[in-house]
């Protein structure tokens, strides 16, 4: 039909921004996989998530953690995971990917250290006053 539009819904495009976050989450998490059984720089790195922009010309990819070796192979080893989405997503054009730890892990690391150590800080008793 002319002048029909399949995302007549104002935020349709959301939806596809979140699938196409979570297949290349996928892609670059098992391409990267495979390229630390080369690159022991590698051998810890986990993909917690990807975030494209809305012209899906770039994509940050977020890590659990990014230690600075690690940031230096995935530099390296950009083309090789820009490849691999070229090759396994069928997208415009592959987006240039730029690499994150991802700041909700480091969140939780504070408050789980903050929580650990008010509990190594509470008394015995649970704090009664024998008075």
């Amino acid at each position: 039909m002319p002048g029909r539009r399949h995302d007549s819904h104002p935020h349709a495009s959301f939806p596809r921004t979140a699938r196409v976050n979570q297949v290349l989450r996928e892609v670059v998490a098992d391409a990267l996989e495979r390229l630390a059984d080369g690159d022991d720089r590698l051998r810890m790195a986990t993909v917690t998530s990807v975030d494209t922009t809305p012209d899906l010309r770039n994509a940050t990819v977020y890590l659990s953690s990014l230690p600075a070796e690690m940031a230096e192979s995935l530099d390296d080893h950009r083309g090789a995971l820009q490849r691999a989405i070229g090759h396994e997503v069928r997208l415009k054009r592959t987006p240039h990917l730029a690499f994150a730890a991802d700041p909700a892990v480091a969140s939780g690391e504070r408050v789980e250290e903050i929580l650990r150590r008010l509990h190594d800080e509470e008394p015995a008793d649970g704090g009664a006053d024998a008075g």
